[in-house]
């Protein structure tokens, strides 16, 4: 039996990372990737591009969550909102999208209970983040309790449906080196918030990115419009 493996792949770096160590780990890819009408909404294609690479486009799953832009509250689904671009600081930023991560992995979960997979795996990180809450070790571990409460799998069977983290406990500098061993396609990737063709440099996720690369020596392969520090 093949072992198969849900990644939500946002067409970032952490989430593409993930796509390399699943399938270091031995496992089948299926992506898939959130459209929320997000301002960075240039992800998704992205995503694309990363599934092509790894050559499961077929696989990959573009799914319309755009009510999350209806609902708004957070600057990168309300265009009226400014994204913060003074770094990362103390509390929940603006860039805090409310029950995202909730609302994708209950998805992902649909998609493996289909697809008859054993593992979704998710690029959150409590180290090198924005501090947003749907990040943290204790949440996961409680959304992997719930999705196997609420499942076919995880009621009629011993074996459980798990939610991998690898890059939990990593930071951003930690997650580039293992991505770079992996041969990760970093170039096809975007992490900026402002969505624009080239990175704005800026941004807590730029200014984040461009400090993991700086601490493995290597040049960042995407284009900036600034690059700060």
């Amino acid at each position: 039996m093949s072992k198969k493996a849900v990644i939500v792949l946002s067409g970032g770096l952490d989430s593409t990372t993930c796509m390399g160590i699943a399938l270091a780990e031995g496992y089948e890819l299926y992506p898939i990737t959130f459209h929320y009408n997000q301002r960075h909404d240039k992800e998704v294609e992205h995503a694309r591009k990363v599934a092509a690479h790894y050559g499961v486009a077929e696989r990959h799953k573009v799914v319309d969550v755009s009510f999350l832009g209806q609902i708004g509250g957070s600057s990168l689904t309300d265009t009226a909102m400014e994204v913060p671009t003074e770094g990362v600081g103390e509390g929940i930023p603006s860039t805090y999208v409310p029950a995202r991560n909730l609302i994708f992995l209950s998805l992902a979960t649909a998609y493996a209970e289909v697809i008859g997979a054993q593992v979704l795996y998710t690029g959150v990180t409590a180290v090198d983040y924005s501090g947003y809450p749907d990040c943290r070790p204790e949440f996961i571990k409680s959304m992997e309790e719930t999705i196997n409460l609420a499942t076919k799998l995880g009621v009629t069977s011993d074996e459980k449906l798990r939610i991998a983290t690898p890059l939990i406990s990593l930071t951003k500098g930690e997650i580039i080196a293992r991505g770079l061993e992996l041969g990760v396609p970093y170039e096809l990737t975007t992490s900026c918030y402002q969505g624009e063709e080239e990175a704005c440099g800026e941004c807590d996720s730029c200014l984040l990115r461009l400090k993991g690369f700086k601490e493995n020596g290597v040049q960042d392969p995407i284009p900036y419009k600034t690059k700060i520090g």
